[in-house]
């Protein structure tokens, strides 16, 4: 298969989760296609005149880096509402468990955005990308033991989150 091919299919596998990605830490679609469609040039560049070894881990990187340029060039500290994002839902649900995982996802995004970001970030790409440690360990650019704390903090701060916003303590 030639790289035109190869490639192109690895758009179409990895383009909404890029997207998906990004958005969730802009906050904005608009600034996220942009940011997506340069992550994918930048990665079709590099794929032209070298060999990458983990594409996918490669494409998360320049799409993090990407978002990173893009806050600092803007000189500005935001952290990315989850309030827009189209809701997830599974089609083949009957219309009361999508209402219930739909109430519960919402639940779970606003949780999210009160994060710190790097609890975030490997919250969405363990979870919801389903990326493995050493994936993340290289986009983070982390050892993947410390990868497993980060995930483990993080997931303990979103239990203490999703726990406010039902008005429970988390002791």
């Amino acid at each position: 298969m030639n790289k035109k091919k190869y490639f192109s299919k690895i758009y179409d596998q990895f383009v909404d989760k890029i997207y998906r990605f990004i958005f969730l830490r802009v906050n904005s679609e608009e600034i996220a296609k942009d940011l997506t469609s340069e992550t994918f040039t930048k990665v079709w560049h590099a794929f032209q005149n070298s060999e990458i070894k983990n594409l996918k881990a490669f494409l998360y990187k320049t799409a993090r880096n990407l978002t990173t340029d893009f806050y600092r060039e803007k000189a500005k500290i935001s952290h990315a509402s989850l309030e827009n994002l189209p809701p997830i839902a599974d089609p083949k649900r009957n219309p009361q468990e999508k209402v219930i995982f739909e109430e519960k996802m919402e639940k779970i995004r606003k949780s999210l955005n009160n994060l710190r970001e790097d609890y975030r970030q490997v919250i969405i790409l363990r979870y919801i990308d389903g990326l493995s440690i050493k994936e993340i360990s290289e986009i983070m650019e982390r050892s993947p033991g410390a990868v497993r704390v980060l995930i483990h903090r993080a997931l303990e701060s979103l239990k203490r989150e999703c726990n406010k916003k039902e008005g429970f303590s988390s002791s």
